[in-house]
């Protein structure tokens, strides 16, 4: 699931049209759109407000926002799988190395 994806679920759950959601977010309809529609990137400022909102984990929105900052870099990438692999373990050494 995109952050987008997860807006729009959450939005419709909450019976709340585009236009409402977006004045709480202090963002345009159309933006609002275009984000959950996965064409344009929500500031990560924003995802305290859906959080607020929404009751939503920030841990959650966080890591789908990252995914998607992620992939609008790799995803014309040959390896980008490797290159998220590769990605993904200097994380986790880094973690090993820091706790």
């Amino acid at each position: 699931m995109t952050l987008g994806q997860k807006i729009r679920e959450l939005r419709e759950q909450a019976g709340l049209k585009q236009r409402e959601l977006a004045y709480q977010l202090g963002i345009g309809e159309g933006f609002l759109s275009k984000v959950e529609n996965d064409q344009k990137p929500l500031k990560r400022e924003d995802l305290t407000k859906l959080n607020e909102l929404f009751k939503i984990p920030i841990e959650e929105l966080e890591s789908l926002w990252l995914a998607n900052k992620l992939y609008s870099i790799v995803r014309d990438e040959e390896s980008a799988l490797t290159a998220l692999k590769v990605a993904e373990e200097q994380v986790k050494y880094k973690s090993l190395k820091n706790a």
